[in-house]
């Protein structure tokens, strides 16, 4: 109670508020605004840390000493105002501030790509084990890979692979080279517009994974307002949500080598998939963090056509 009031006195002279003090005013201004948590964080306190700690242009690792430091006057306006327009625009916190993380790498975003909040970062982090050998992987193809976040993640996590990553959106690539050149992957991911496999000739590989569309047209209409920021080509996958993913299965074991992996996100649109592919043994894969709809299926598991 005292710490409060103290913090209340600083206030109201106008005294510099601390790190900490400006996150919990912001987290308090999102919860009673009821934004939506869920384009990289899941609560609150994350999401006014993100805009805070950007608008003061400080680390987000900078551990207990950071939350004392007392904030500029012009970095807390600058804090205040992303907080405002992130609840008056409802706009991700990630397009705000331009920059995000997956799998522990930062990468630039913006209303070309959808913000990454993918599990595929977990298995990523794993090298993709148990599933594959890491060190027999050399070739790898991102299909829808937007941002080129799981393009990059894959070839960080496995540094003797190639990885060729596809997107049906030109604008989205233009992001995607930018996070290239950032990572400084140039040599190792190669970008490509593609319609799913369209531009692949006969190219094959050892893992194929892809984060499609798969949002059917009326729970598209039901999402919340920060997902009209996002480009609606990487949503919407038809009446179902099924059409990107049945391209995808329906193509992907001609590009697959020999016990090749296909792994890919189909979100809250499992059931689905797997009523719509009855014939297919999807093995469903759990994360220690939370998030799932992520199957995976061998070449030999895929229909020949």
């Amino acid at each position: 109670m005292a710490r409060a009031l103290r913090r209340r006195a600083r206030a109201a002279r106008g005294a510099p508020l601390t790190v900490g003090e400006l996150i919990a005013r912001g987290a308090r201004l999102l919860t009673r605004a009821r934004v939506y948590f869920g384009h990289g964080t899941d609560n609150a306190w994350d999401e006014a840390a993100h805009l805070t700690l950007h608008a003061l242009a400080l680390p987000h690792a900078g551990g207990p000493a950071l939350y004392r430091r007392r904030a500029s006057a012009v970095g807390a306006r600058r804090a205040r105002e992303l907080i405002a327009r992130r609840i008056a625009e409802r706009m991700p916190a990630a397009y705000l501030t331009g920059v995000t993380w997956f799998a522990g790498l930062e990468f630039e975003v913006d209303a070309r790509v959808l913000v990454p909040r993918s599990p595929l970062a977990e298995l990523i982090e794993r090298r993709f084990a148990p599933w594959a050998e890491p060190k027999r992987v050399r070739r790898v193809l991102d299909v829808g890979t937007g941002s080129g976040c799981i393009a990059i993640a894959a070839a960080r996590a496995l540094p003797w692979a190639r990885v060729d990553a596809v997107d049906i959106s030109a604008a989205a690539l233009a992001v995607a080279r930018r996070n290239v050149r950032r990572h400084r992957l140039g040599a190792r991911v190669l970008l490509k517009e593609s319609d799913h496999f369209s531009a692949l000739a006969r190219s094959t590989y050892d893992i194929i994974v892809a984060n499609p569309p798969y949002v059917g047209a009326r729970e598209l209409e039901r999402l919340p307002p920060e997902y009209r920021h996002e480009p609606r080509v990487a949503l919407a996958a038809g009446p179902r949500g099924l059409d990107s993913v049945a391209v995808i299965l329906r193509e992907a074991r001609r590009h697959l080598r020999a016990r090749g992996l296909l792994i890919v996100e189909v979100g809250n649109t499992e059931r689905a998939v797997a009523r719509a592919f009855p014939q297919l043994p999807f093995l469903w894969l759990e994360f220690e963090r939370g998030g799932g709809g992520v199957f995976l299926l061998t070449r030999e598991q895929l229909p020949a056509n």
